[in-house]
């Protein structure tokens, strides 16, 4: 499937937040939405007025590039959600919360999303103890996410597992650090999902 591969850091002053697609980096002075807090393009520092549509366009291409994805997959998730009993956006955040590479990088087994989804695509995650390489693959309550025991001496590994503290293990994980493995104790539902969303402004988007 094909993948966005321009300048991340441009996104992230698209959508006017960081949404860390950098890693350890939007962490430092580097960081560029930091040193320039403004969308990218030479009319980037007029003030903008934003319509009721380009409102809900913006949330939804937001968490379209905090997820990693492109336009076709993520209204496939969507209609997933809708087709679902509950409430449509919870389901949808669920379903994306609920990916192998979302769960990589919650678990802190790599530093972005981005990074996650190379590590299953190269085979260095399992589920349930069996190799599982397909990022989209839908983790249920009760697996175990683990590294392959070959794969826990990577440095990238063991650096990006060092700053799972800093960004956070998600109530409905459990992680064992020591073991290279963690454990979905529950679906993750909406009070645990703590990125800045509007999920409503998604469900009006793709309603209209």
């Amino acid at each position: 499937m094909a993948r966005y591969h321009g300048p991340v850091c441009k996104l992230c002053r698209r959508e006017g937040m960081k949404i860390f697609l950098k890693g350890e980096r939007c962490y430092t002075d580097k960081c560029s939405f930091d040193r320039r807090p403004y969308p990218p393009g030479q009319h980037g520092q007029r003030r903008m007025k934003f319509t009721e549509y380009g409102i809900r366009l913006r949330e939804k291409q937001k968490v379209r590039r905090i997820y990693g994805m492109l336009e076709k997959q993520f209204k496939r998730y969507f209609s997933d959600a809708d087709r679902q009993k509950g409430v449509t956006g919870e389901n949808f955040l669920s379903l994306l919360e609920r990916r192998l590479d979302s769960v990589t990088y919650r678990l802190g087994f790599a530093s972005t999303r981005a990074e996650a989804r190379q590590r299953v695509l190269h085979r260095h995650i399992l589920v349930n103890g069996k190799i599982v390489n397909i990022p989209s693959y839908r983790i249920q309550a009760g697996d175990e996410i683990s590294v392959k025991e070959k794969s826990r001496t990577h440095t990238r590994i063991v650096e990006s597992l060092a700053g799972a503290d800093r960004r956070g293990v998600p109530e409905w994980l459990e992680l064992d650090k020591g073991e290279f493995k963690g454990v979905a104790k529950t679906l993750p539902h909406r009070e645990a999902i703590t990125l800045p969303i509007t999920e409503q402004l998604i469900v009006e988007f793709y309603s209209r």
